[in-house]
């Protein structure tokens, strides 16, 4: 077994997985391979060729099957999709969590997918028609139906009986849920409340109707936040009604987030988010998600140009000035990035809200006094030490305090700005920041030589 050691462990894994299929012993492969962890295998299958992929999967048992099929990215999947048998399909489609069910058949070409659709026995495929319904990026695409609900006038000994029978099937049991005759939702219990219980008692007197729950509507971050505010590990999702559709595992939750974080690297890379891993992506697709933000940003660095042509007297008055430019946009630049970088963290993970900009306005005016007086003091001294001319120390110097004061009141208000409008603050970049800086740093530091050397 591999343990993403090292290239040559796998490739000694795959040569002996080739072993066994050139000697067609499938008993000692299916054995090989039945203890392996489900990303391991996955792992090994995408090493593997179509043909030794597709006899690979097939030896493996169905739950096993199901888990490495929900690893694989979405390229082997339809490969294997287009190769099994449509009863070895719907073994795996079968064990899939419903939530991870719906993603395949969003991820599938249309033709491929009412294919899947047909496959399944009518409940399943009303249920997957149910979850595709719902807007993409909402709770209703993410929660599972697979959950023990209970009714309040149960004794405990049958509620615990119900658990009994219907929990091998559930997402999880830690949390049940309690429901009226119309099947709204009226509390979550933990199930170490039920079996400590008296088996004589009704559920509903270990009830507190004190529960966090959440539209299937909503956006899926609100269900983020909900989860990480309440330190959930289950969160019921309900319609207006309040009646329970179904329940988000903690699990989802850490997939919404690392799809999230992913999204938000690309877009502070000035990159338009892939949708899929990098692997899989294309060469067309990674040009056409990066070419669009770098001819917006070429286009904007013309300006720059224009800001230097225009002040070209200046610079042939005082010569000087020329050699402090990339350290002053330079500063310009990397202190809005590092105000950005600040904000949008902050605003992710709930520590800023809107309401607080006034406090955000406040602080960044003074750390960007201060920073620009520490970096403006030693390029005033750098820049006498080494050209000896008070007046360009001067314009250099009091450039770099007002290049900082305002590029750190930009990167920390552009976020706040974009979430009011409810636009994502991933997009105000470390190279459009730098871009903006750049233009602007330029107009003050001309500024202020054309005050000083008039």
């Amino acid at each position: 077994m591999f343990r993403r050691e090292t290239l040559a462990s796998v490739q000694e894994c795959v040569l002996r997985v080739e072993e066994f299929i050139e000697r067609r012993d499938w008993r000692g492969l299916r054995g090989y391979l039945s203890s392996w962890p489900a990303p391991d295998l996955a792992e090994l299958l995408a090493e593997l060729d179509e043909e030794e992929m597709v006899i690979v999967f097939r030896l493996l048992p169905r739950e096993l099957a199901a888990e490495v099929f929900a690893e694989l990215e979405s390229e082997r999947e339809e490969t294997l999709l287009r190769h099994l048998s449509n009863r070895k399909i719907l073994e795996v489609l079968l064990e899939l969590p419903p939530d991870e069910r719906t993603d395949l058949l969003e991820e599938l070409p249309g033709r491929l997918a009412q294919k899947l659709l047909n496959i399944l026995p009518p409940e399943e495929r009303r249920e997957a028609l149910e979850l595709l319904g719902y807007p993409e990026n909402s709770v209703g695409r993410l929660m599972t139906p697979d959950y023990v609900a209970l009714k309040p006038h149960w004794t405990i000994a049958q509620a615990l009986a119900h658990i009994r029978r219907f929990g091998h099937d559930a997402e999880t049991v830690n949390m049940v849920y309690v429901v009226d005759e119309r099947w709204r939702l009226l509390d979550d219990i933990p199930l170490r409340r039920v079996i400590l219980a008296s088996p004589e008692e009704k559920v509903e007197a270990i009830m507190d109707r004190h529960f966090v729950a959440i539209e299937a509507a909503a956006d899926q971050e609100d269900a983020i936040h909900l989860m990480k505010k309440y330190d959930l590990i289950a969160l019921p999702v309900v319609d207006r009604d309040g009646v329970l559709l179904g329940i988000v595992t903690v699990d989802d939750i850490l997939d919404v987030l690392e799809e999230e974080f992913t999204e938000d690297v690309q877009k502070g890379a000035s990159v338009v988010p892939l949708g899929m891993s990098y692997t899989a992506a294309s060469i067309f697709t990674l040009f056409h998600k990066r070419v669009v933000w770098l001819f917006f940003l070429a286009l904007a660095g013309f300006m720059s140009g224009n800001v230097i042509a225009a002040f070209q007297g200046m610079l042939g008055r005082a010569l000087a000035l020329a050699f402090f430019i990339p350290v002053l946009i330079g500063t310009g630049g990397n202190t809005g990035t590092q105000s950005a970088t600040l904000i949008i963290r902050a605003l992710a993970t709930g520590e800023l809200t809107l309401k607080r900009w006034l406090t955000v306005i406040r602080k960044e005016i003074s750390v960007g006094f201060l920073l620009g007086t520490a970096l403006g003091g030693v390029l005033y001294l750098w820049s006498y030490v080494w050209k000896g001319d008070p007046r360009v120390s001067t314009v250099v110097g009091l450039a770099a305090v007002f290049i900082a004061l305002f590029a750190n009141l930009v990167g920390s208000l552009l976020p706040v700005a974009l979430t009011k409008l409810q636009l994502d603050p991933a997009i105000v970049s470390s190279p459009l920041i730098t871009t903006v800086m750049d233009v602007t740093g330029l107009l003050i530091y001309f500024g202020i030589a054309t005050t000083m050397f008039h």
